[in-house]
């Protein structure tokens, strides 16, 4: 149960929160282009007070506290990318009671929740438990071609010492229980071209791609668990009178069991195995692979998670599967666990909103999760 100065910080912090939401959520950063909100949560964070800061060739901001050359790391992460590619400031408005920003919620509310335990907890003075470390990490590539490169990173760069892991990722109405896996191609079609009349018959690299799509979408997906694919994105040609020399589309699968990774992988390969067409690895994501006792201790975390959320808002929330940071940890056999922090809607869209009401709720659930990891002083 969260202490009562930890509430009273959360009161007294309120409008600094919300100022800091609203800077972040203007500062512009596409995924693999951190570099601007990087930098803003370094400085953020040093001056409030924390130690040990670094930012990583991944484009992380880590702030590291009580971590030694080897003690065991507990993980608090909230990615700082957004799926829209702007490279002029997001535009922000209120209204109704709504703060309104593309990419608000996912993930800034919940990357502002991370920042703010983090200033309290050093601001306390209160020490990590057991002789572990904690790393608060502002991290990167969470958001399409970003393929989880900052999880990557923390999880390479602290590999066997992370005991748990959290990402603060989505709504306060559900919990990720289970890893999507997913594989992202880039498909290119190449042909001679042509004149449309003077050489019809040639080989039309936009049909060889449209060929390719009929057949990806007459894939029947394994019953077991859940699998999907999609073709997100195509483009090529020249003009309406020239027989395409080249096209190209994005296109993935995912699935929450490894076998149904597995089976999609062969289907796909069969699809992509013909003339005139090439084809690039550009996302993996993994699905989970946790031993006996790791699956355990991850119940344990959601099941804790659940009652924190269930206990602030007085709401039961549901499980969900879904594609996170947490994929990288839970891949590797480390417990994780997903969940967000505020009331909204309209994620990866530019009519994306957050309930401003909602805001508090989370600040408490985020803090009570950091807060079991500290040892608490006495009064």
């Amino acid at each position: 149960m969260i202490t009562e100065q930890a509430k009273l910080f959360i009161k007294e912090h309120s409008a600094e929160a919300l100022a800091l939401l609203k800077t972040l959520a203007q500062i512009p950063s596409p995924s693999n282009h951190e570099e601007k909100r990087m930098e803003f949560c370094r400085k953020w964070l040093e001056d409030m007070g924390a130690g040990t800061v670094y930012t990583d060739s991944a484009l992380n901001t880590v702030y590291a506290l009580g971590v030694t050359e080897n003690n065991p790391v507990i993980v608090f992460m909230a990615h700082t990318d957004v799926v829209f590619p702007d490279t002029s400031p997001l535009p922000w408005k209120e209204e109704n009671g709504r703060l309104c920003c593309p990419g608000v919620g996912d993930d800034t509310a919940n990357l502002v929740c991370l920042l703010m335990a983090a200033k309290y907890v050093t601001q306390s003075g209160l020490n990590p438990k057991d002789g572990a470390g904690i790393l608060f990490v502002c991290n990167s590539g969470e958001e399409g071609l970003g393929n989880l490169k900052g999880s990557r990173k923390v999880c390479s760069d602290y590999a066997g010492r992370i005991r748990a892991f959290y990402s603060f990722d989505g709504r306060l109405d559900e919990v990720i229980s289970r890893a999507v896996g997913s594989h992202r191609f880039l498909v290119t079609a190449k042909t001679q071209g042509g004149h449309s009349y003077g050489d019809f018959g040639r080989d039309n690299a936009i049909e060889k791609l449209a060929n390719v799509i009929r057949d990806i979408y007459a894939v029947k997906v394994p019953e077991e668990g859940k699998t999907t694919y999609n073709v997100g994105t195509i483009s090529g040609g020249t003009s309406v009178n020239t027989i395409a020399q080249e096209a190209h589309m994005l296109c993935e699968f995912r699935s929450d069991t490894r076998t149904g990774l597995a089976y999609m992988e062969e289907q796909f390969r069969k699809i992509f195995d013909r003339p005139d067409i090439s084809v690039q690895l550009v996302g993996e994501r993994p699905c989970e692979n946790l031993s006996p006792e790791a699956e355990k201790i991850r119940e344990t975390m959601l099941r804790e998670t659940e009652a924190r959320m269930q206990a602030v808002t007085g709401k039961t929330c549901s499980r969900e599967s879904g594609s996170t940071d947490c994929n990288i940890p839970l891949s590797l056999g480390i417990p994780a666990v997903c969940f967000g922090s505020y009331y909204g809607d309209g994620a990866h869209t530019r009519e994306e909103y957050v309930e401003k009401d909602s805001l508090s709720m989370g600040y408490e659930v985020t803090l009570d999760t950091v807060l079991s990891y500290f040892e608490q002083k006495r009064s």
